[in-house]
């Protein structure tokens, strides 16, 4: 298995294999982030010129005296006295309305599911009266 060229034998070289191809998918991370936070010096002032904002604090709330127990009770605001009665109305609408629909179904369903008991009575009290003749 050699080729002869002139004196020299040079000996025959198999065909190399294939190469092999792996597949490679480096390594990926989620890397958390964050918004940084900043926060202003001790020592910060408004420049000159600038005026500083006069805002309005929102008024206490109502309280009630109740004279003979000594206690002052909060009352609530008009948002949430009109949140409530929204939910109040809402909830006794649907209950007024859904109930006679709930009654006929829980009617009918039971209708039906005596008529399922008594049939099956029957079919029991006639295996019962046929094995004992």
């Amino acid at each position: 298995m050699s080729a002869n060229l002139g004196r020299i034998n040079v000996p025959t070289v198999p065909k190399p294999l294939p190469t092999m191809e792996i597949e490679f998918k480096p390594p990926s991370a989620r890397i958390p982030g964050y918004t940084p936070m900043v926060i202003p010096p001790s020592d910060l002032e408004a420049p000159e010129g600038v005026e500083k904002e006069t805002t309005e604090e929102p008024p206490p709330p109502p309280k009630v005296q109740l004279p003979v127990l000594d206690i002052q009770m909060p009352l609530p605001t008009a948002e949430v006295v009109a949140t409530a009665t929204y939910a109040a109305v809402a909830a006794v609408a649907t209950t007024t309305l859904a109930t006679p629909l709930f009654d006929q179904i829980k009617k009918k369903l039971q209708k039906f599911l005596q008529g399922k008991i008594d049939k099956w009575k029957q079919q029991r009290k006639k295996k019962k009266d046929s094995s004992e003749n």
